[in-house]
């Protein structure tokens, strides 16, 4: 598509998905106006209740490449190589999330991530960043942006068209929209919240625990995990019911709270001096599932990212497939001579697979939280790795065609995933453990497996 120099191209919000995009559509020659509720990021402290660290993985490294800042964001990541699972005893285990030495998924700071993003689309001249300014509502019947200044509470109207909402999980753009029924949204929210706390850093800036690696506490109903920082620190996240005997809303004392994680988690609790002042201090945050019916209005609006198909974090993916959507347009934007017509290929071509990992999300919460310590699934696990060393054109378990291969769409790997879970489930019941016939294997994958 051809910029129209007198027709700058509106970004609400300027978090990692809006950044990615400024400095995409800057790339392509667009001026581009940026406008976020918050204080610029660059000088101010992380907001609250937001995911302190995130997973990246390879089709959000795609994204980033494409944008030319890879190797400024290189140094942020710590790589991480599998699962450490933690039983109640305190043994652990590694599971390897791959079997190959680039196979892996890196830890990042959302803030310092967001700030090389910042930074990288504010090197454009074509890119205007407009902080403290809140998006009120999108109106397509008038063609206005509405917005707030809130350092001298002015409002002022801006062209809608085009406008990308990138404004995450509770958009404003968004739910404007809904009000006036251009679109229709139903929010699935999960029984489950979440809260963060910290394991500190050892002497020395050393990492209490092993670095490369995510840790895991299952324990079926709900679980802890626990991401490395740069600093040495861990980032540990409480997955729990909102209520019930074993959820939030017991928590009521610090008594309780103590009792939880030295009943529960008694190898990481000496590790948290702070658990008890951060528990009580830190916000209780929700989960749930976004879906949008449409995440257009013709040429003039587009939902994407969080704001489009926001899900739950259990796959590591949410970050990845908001840069996979800045990806999928910006290849999208050499086709196409009109915003009409963009936007309705954009949708069709992310919402299948978008359906897809927020699906495949869910049902990896159920695996961490208790599967993994299953000896059949561990069993199955194993089986999949063999079958992908012998069979490496044709099998690849479900996990690593998400996080490992961006050639793979979502919804191609979740459909070639059940079908590759049927082969390992056939096998396993006809073989019995360690006892399989890779002959009848081969047969299987010949016969069901493109």
């Amino acid at each position: 598509m051809t910029p129209v120099s007198d027709q700058p191209v509106n970004i609400v919000g300027a978090g990692l998905a809006g950044a990615l995009l400024a400095v995409l559509l800057a790339r392509h020659g667009f001026t581009v106006d940026v406008y976020d509720r918050r204080p610029d990021p660059r000088g101010a402290a992380s907001e609250r209740g937001r995911s302190i660290n995130l997973a990246l993985a390879a089709r959000g490294i795609a994204a980033l490449e494409r944008a030319g800042v890879m190797e400024r964001i290189r140094p942020l990541l710590i790589p991480m190589r599998g699962r450490m699972i933690h039983s109640l005893s305190g043994e652990t285990q590694l599971q390897p999330y791959g079997q190959r030495q680039q196979e892996v998924i890196y830890s990042v700071s959302r803030g310092d991530l967001n700030r090389v993003l910042i930074e990288e689309a504010a090197r454009h001249p074509r890119v205007r960043l407009r902080f403290r300014h809140t998006c009120l509502q999108a109106l397509p019947q008038s063609g206005t942006l509405r917005l707030r200044d809130e350092d001298s509470g002015g409002e002022c109207n801006v062209p809608i068209a085009p406008t990308f909402a990138a404004d995450g999980a509770g958009s404003a753009v968004r739910t404007s929209l809904a009000r006036a029924g251009r679109i229709s949204v139903r929010e699935d929210r999960l029984d489950h919240d979440y809260k963060e706390l910290t394991l500190p850093a050892a002497l020395a800036g050393r990492h209490p625990m092993e670095p490369h690696a995510l840790h895991i506490w299952p324990r079926g109903g709900f679980m802890l995990i626990a991401l490395p920082n740069a600093d040495g620190s861990f980032t540990a996240t409480l997955f729990l019911a909102r209520s019930g005997a074993d959820g939030f809303d017991s928590l009521t004392s610090t008594d309780r709270v103590r009792t939880l994680f030295q009943s529960q988690f008694p190898d990481v609790a000496q590790l948290m001096p702070h658990l008890l002042e951060e528990f009580a201090a830190h916000p209780q945050g929700p989960l749930g599932t976004v879906y949008a019916k449409s995440w257009h209005v013709g040429g003039q609006v587009l939902l994407l990212g969080d704001a489009a198909h926001a899900i739950v974090p259990f796959h590591g993916q949410g970050m990845n497939a908001a840069f996979e959507d800045c990806l999928v347009l910006d290849g999208l934007l050499g086709g196409h001579d009109s915003w009409h017509t963009l936007f309705p290929d954009f949708e069709s071509a992310r919402l299948p697979n978008t359906a897809a990992i927020a699906q495949m999300a869910l049902e990896n919460y159920v695996e961490m939280r208790d599967t993994v310590r299953d000896p059949a699934y561990l069993r199955r696990k194993a089986l999949a790795m063999e079958l992908e060393r012998r069979f490496p054109e044709r099998f690849i378990p479900r996990y690593s065609m998400v996080m490992f291969h961006p050639e793979i769409s979502y919804s191609e790997a979740l459909r070639r995933g059940g079908v590759q879970e049927s082969i390992l489930q056939e096998l396993d019941e006809r073989s019995g453990p360690g006892n399989v016939d890779f002959d009848f294997a081969g047969r299987l994958i010949a016969d069901r497996l493109r």
